[in-house]
């Protein structure tokens, strides 16, 4: 197959000027990209005037690592002109998976990434896991980093506590293991059960693994509020001490009583770099956030799993502790009801029936339409749910997401939690909206900024080749837009709305979506660090 793109703006990913040209493509790869081309026996030619040009967009921090097994398409995210996936963040993925702990890790993922009972969940290690997404076909292309909170359940279970010396070496070579299968790095989500019972040393030993394959560390680091100064030198501790790469996810300060260390967050990232730490991170463009509502609660009391928090949340005595200690705090652990107050946390997703008229509602409105206090009425519904419970929290202003957003550590993300329910906008719009609202609205970044930053900067942060650049060699990955028009149009009351102005998006050669229209065909990759 020869496809001949003619007359579009290239903007080619590199940050270089913009100019029109010309691109051939032939099977999966680009071939040739010059000024004007005539060329025989073309298969298939799309006019780009008027268009931009663009490498296909890189979702460095995703979560479609479920519904991808369920369904090899995945239009919500091909519509944001995104050809490839990062899968396994926050620590607490698909794989490795071992058999005993099936039932409980699906509970724990479930608030995140979903429930599946058609899937087949016996794979159990990362390998495991890239084959069977490689036997069902992917519409997109997709890499992997190996979940910490996996790993750390395969070496020591689910316990509230620090590893031991022993522990910690199994943990290493599973680490070993699973970046040998083709993983990108290390994930690790320290608010998330089990990541949230480690120490800073258990961290740095299984980063030295990763380093020595020149991967990365892709954290959601231990506090994104009133502790982040600690977080963030933790993290460039780790860095420092292991050799490692950082990225930060969902880059961010939270919470109005915080904002005042954001200047401070700034000059902490550029100390690690003069220090001689890789420092990254990704940001998606809204300033609400997204997760499970789980994590309102305070760490001890998921420990041991989702069947074991069930029963604390059946117990008075430990419903009065949780109060206590989310009224009072405890150190080192974001308190998302302090920081975003019950008024700003909104159910996105429930499983069951009977709690679906809480979806779209706050905490106060949960606890009113229940008629319960908001505490009993938010620990009843994650009772009800076994923890199976989506949120979004607002946390902060549209000119904190500006100046992270100018940053050069910056690179764009989605985030994106399952699209059911009512999810976060950011699942249907992040680049989109960058390309609408901040380049052409705001003038706060050049065209060829944003590519870049949505493109080759993202490859370079996690260590893909051949992809996030338009030239000769490269594979095909290709998003075209009108630059007039593009846009995200969802909001948080009706968030599953796709954006205006994604033209054409071709993965490795084949275009799924093709002049305005999605099509169900799987050209996708499983990518494995080479």
């Amino acid at each position: 197959m020869k496809t001949l793109i003619k007359n579009g703006l290239i903007v080619d990913g590199s940050g270089d000027q913009p100019y029109i040209g010309d691109i051939l493509i032939e099977k999966e790869k680009i071939v040739a990209i010059e000024k004007s081309i005539d060329c025989k026996d073309i298969d298939r030619i799309i006019d780009a005037k008027d268009l931009v040009v663009a490498p296909g967009f890189i979702d460095t921090h995703s979560h479609s690592d479920l519904v991808i097994l369920e369904s090899p398409y995945n239009e919500v995210k091909a519509r944001q002109g995104i050809t490839t996936e990062i899968l396994g963040q926050d620590g607490i993925s698909m794989a490795p998976l071992p058999k005993e702990f099936i039932s409980s890790w699906k509970k724990n993922l479930a608030g995140l990434d979903g429930t599946s009972e058609s899937i087949n969940w016996t794979y159990e290690t990362t390998d495991g896991y890239l084959k069977q997404m490689e036997k069902s076909k992917v519409g997109l292309n997709y890499a992997y980093l190996v979940p910490h909170g996996n790993i750390r359940m395969e070496a020591m279970g689910l316990e509230g506590r620090a590893a031991t010396e022993e522990e910690i070496k199994k943990m290493c070579e599973i680490t070993r293991r699973e970046m040998e299968a083709g993983a990108f790095g290390l994930s690790t989500g320290l608010i998330y059960i089990p990541c949230t019972y480690s120490e800073t040393k258990e961290l740095i030993e299984m980063c030295k693994v990763v380093a020595e394959f020149n991967g990365e560390l892709v954290i959601h680091q231990r506090s994104e509020a009133g502790t982040i100064l600690e977080s963030m030198e933790e993290v460039i501790r780790i860095g420092k001490e292991s050799g490692v790469k950082i990225h930060f996810s969902h880059f961010k300060v939270c919470g109005k009583q915080n904002w005042k260390y954001i200047d401070e967050v700034v000059n902490l990232l550029e100390k690690g770099e003069k220090e001689g730490v890789k420092i990254s991170y990704d940001q998606y463009p809204y300033a609400a956030g997204s997760t499970m509502l789980g994590v309102v609660l305070p760490p001890w009391a998921h420990a041991g799993g989702t069947d074991k928090l069930m029963e604390r949340l059946k117990n008075e005595e430990d419903r009065k502790k949780m109060k206590f200690d989310i009224e009072n705090g405890i150190p080192g652990w974001d308190n998302f009801i302090e920081f975003a107050g019950f008024d700003q946390i909104f159910i996105t997703s429930v499983v069951s029936k009977k709690n679906q008229d809480l979806v779209g509602k706050n905490l106060i409105e949960v606890g009113e339409i229940r008629k319960k206090a908001p505490y009993n009425a938010t620990f009843d519904l994650l009772l009800e749910e076994e923890n199976a419970v989506g949120m979004v929290d607002f946390y902060g202003l549209e000119e904190h997401i500006i100046k992270f957003l100018k940053r050069p550590e910056q690179n764009v993300c989605t985030d994106a939690l399952l699209a059911k329910g009512k999810p976060h906008p950011r699942a249907y719009g992040s680049f989109p909206r960058v390309l609408g609202r901040y380049v052409r609205e705001k003038q706060v970044l050049k065209l060829q900024e944003a590519i870049y930053k949505m493109t080759k900067k993202a490859a370079e942060a996690i260590g893909i080749s051949e992809r996030g650049e338009l030239k000769p060699g490269m594979f095909a990955d290709i998003t075209i837009f009108d630059p007039k028009t593009i846009i995200d149009k969802g909001d948080y009351i009706n968030p599953a709305q796709f954006p205006e102005g994604i033209q054409y998006v071709i993965v490795n050669g084949t275009p799924i979506i093709d002049d305005g229209i999605f099509k169900k065909v799987s050209p996708g990759k499983v990518i494995r660090r080479k």
